[in-house]
């Protein structure tokens, strides 16, 4: 398993959300996609992503934090259909014996198929790979 890999899988199923996991994401997700100022970064209310910490970290990267009220779901819709499909489409027809056993599985569903092999409505029927390299392409030619 290559270090990229490790990594992912390190920190992707920790036993506790912790302030210090959801900074690590976001700063690999950061520096792996380096966006530019503006972006808006959306989130629940949770304790992890309200701490300073955080917060003071998506000011340094020029995000804009957007939180829904309490109650109010609706803009989180796509990782609520993301998750619904992570556990019918993989975790519910599994049982899995050890922690490592489940981020092991977990990995190869998110990264092998879900991102590169199974295509997405919201996407033209392309999969998040090709979708992403094809918005690339179209960048670099509109530079």
């Amino acid at each position: 398993m290559d270090l990229y890999t490790r990594m992912i899988v390190g920190w992707a199923m920790e036993a506790r959300m912790t302030k210090e996991l959801v900074l690590s994401a976001l700063r690999m997700a950061y520096f792996r996609r380096k966006p530019s100022a503006g972006l808006l970064h959306h989130s629940d209310r949770g304790s992890q992503y309200c701490s300073h910490a955080y917060q003071a970290q998506l000011a340094d990267y020029g995000m804009i934090a957007s939180m829904s009220r309490k109650g109010n779901c609706w803009d989180n819709a796509p990782m609520e259909s993301f998750f619904n499909s992570l556990k019918n489409e993989r975790v519910f027809h599994e049982d899995y014996l050890t922690r490592e056993q489940a981020k092991r599985d977990l990995f190869d569903y998110l990264e092998v198929f879900y991102n590169r092999r199974r295509r997405h409505s919201a996407l033209n029927y392309q999969s998040p790979a090709a979708h992403y390299a094809a918005w690339l392409t179209q960048q670099k030619l509109a530079a």
